[in-house]
């Protein structure tokens, strides 16, 4: 329940920072040159958004091809999924967050925290899941029907 607060909060908050400093740096730089930056800092970020993204999916594969477990490019696919959501909203608390999803050394580092603090575990059949939720008290188990005749 504290992750849909701090998403709540996120989303709330976020707008009004995004147009408090788009309207700072207007009246800094100007209005066009504004929305240039803006447009540029969306197509740099997907630029690098699709550098970045075919450098993961490679090293992907190359740990499937050797028979390793690609733990750490299963997190950062997501971690690049949002980084260039964040990349082509128009804004620069935005951006800048999204530039910071496309720093490998960082997203290596929050994968490496979510592997470590076991914060995604697998379950039945590979599957990922969160731990300690209602599935991680599952018994498995076999039944026979006996017929009392």
């Amino acid at each position: 329940m504290k992750a849909m607060r701090i998403l709540f909060l996120f989303f709330l908050l976020v707008p009004f920072v995004e147009i408090y400093l788009l309207l700072q740096v207007g009246g800094i730089i100007g209005a066009l040159p504004t929305v240039f930056l803006v447009v540029f800092t969306a197509g740099l970020g997907a630029w690098l958004l699709r550098r970045q993204g075919f450098a993961t999916w490679q090293r992907f594969q190359a740990n499937l091809a050797q028979g390793a477990i690609p733990a750490y490019e299963m997190i950062e696919g997501p971690i690049l999924l949002v980084g260039g959501a964040l990349l082509l909203t128009p804004g620069f608390f935005t951006d800048a967050l999204g530039f910071a999803c496309l720093i490998p050394d960082l997203r290596r580092k929050f994968a490496q925290y979510v592997i470590e603090n076991h914060l995604l575990v697998t379950g039945a059949g590979g599957n990922f899941r969160q731990s300690g939720g209602p599935e991680a008290d599952v018994i498995e188990g076999e039944y026979r029907k006996q017929d009392s005749d």
